[in-house]
């Protein structure tokens, strides 16, 4: 039988509850376990972590909405993750994590093999709390690194942080999608993102909504997509200062790279289906394909 998903919203479990769940895990019988918002003792969440230690078929560990609310439990989930090998996605959006929570977290995260994505929004981070995520963002393909990442509202990283982030983001190997939505972030920090993406050759998904921007950062990234060839195909600001005409623009441009790359998808094609076609135009010689990014790995779960 294929592995399933269990999904509790917002519910105070029972023991029984707790039980079934954890022989679930055990039994390697759940894919994604989603508990957002629920409420479980101390000891209870104890059992779910080690449960989640032994199974071999769980790939999304969904625990947003403060269930991971004190350091005790932060010990517990990064013991755990040292001891799986099999969770793609962890979200911990609106857990009351802080720098020192993720510095307990941070080695288990690091070592990981399988962690692809990692959503740590509304998390109470700080600067310190960035850089240590920069470690997951390696500068070469010879480690595992995050391709997806949300940092969505953590108000207390300064421009520091996020400079810091940006160089991180620029140099990553695979990092495809960034969410960084309602942060203060401003335009000054706007400018360093725009670096960063077109020294990216991964990044495809950049979430700047409600993230204090105006039309002098937009102008930037319209000069950006303008005239630097980048992997980015979506670029959300909405939320913010901007021009709906700025917005139109940037949005063309990137549609029009979009249908470039299906175009040549198209021409490769039939180049492999008729190999005998001749290409006697040197610039058709060779044609780069860079497929567009596909089902979001955070997807499949609620957030």
């Amino acid at each position: 039988m294929l592995p399933g998903s269990i999904q509790i919203s917002g519910e105070t479990l029972s023991g029984a509850e707790i039980r079934d769940i954890c022989e679930s895990l055990r039994e390697n019988s759940v894919r994604l376990l989603s508990l957002r918002g629920c409420q479980l003792s101390e000891r209870d969440f104890g059992h779910v972590c080690r449960g989640a230690a032994e199974s071999r078929s769980l790939a999304q560990l969904n625990l947003n909405l403060g269930i991971v609310s004190n350091i005790n439990r932060v010990k517990q989930l990064a013991e755990a993750l040292k001891t799986n090998r099999s969770v793609q996605s962890l979200f911990l959006h609106g857990s009351p994590l802080t720098d020192a929570g993720l510095a307990l977290l941070n080695p288990a995260l690091s070592i990981h093999p399988s962690l692809v994505a990692l959503d740590l929004g509304d998390c109470m981070l700080g600067d310190e709390g960035i850089n240590l995520i920069c470690g997951l963002l390696p500068p070469d393909g010879a480690k595992s690194g995050l391709k997806e990442l949300t940092l969505s509202a953590n108000p207390g990283v300064t421009s520091k942080g996020w400079g810091r982030l940006a160089i991180a983001v620029a140099h990553s190997s695979q990092l495809r999608v960034l969410n960084l939505d309602y942060n203060p972030l401003g335009d000054q920090v706007a400018g360093m993102l725009a670096v960063a993406v077109a020294s990216s050759r991964t990044l495809e998904v950049l979430d700047l909504e409600g993230t204090g921007l105006t039309n002098q950062s937009a102008q930037t990234l319209l000069d950006m997509v303008e005239n630097y060839p980048t992997a980015l195909r979506t670029l959300i600001l909405a939320e913010n200062n901007i021009s709906p005409e700025l917005q139109q623009q940037i949005s063309d441009l990137l549609s029009e790279g979009e249908e470039e790359e299906e175009t040549e998808a198209r021409e490769v094609t039939v180049r492999e289906k008729n190999p005998w076609i001749c290409q006697n135009n040197s610039s058709s010689q060779m044609v780069l394909m860079t497929s567009g990014l596909g089902d979001s790995l955070l997807a499949e779960t609620e957030m």
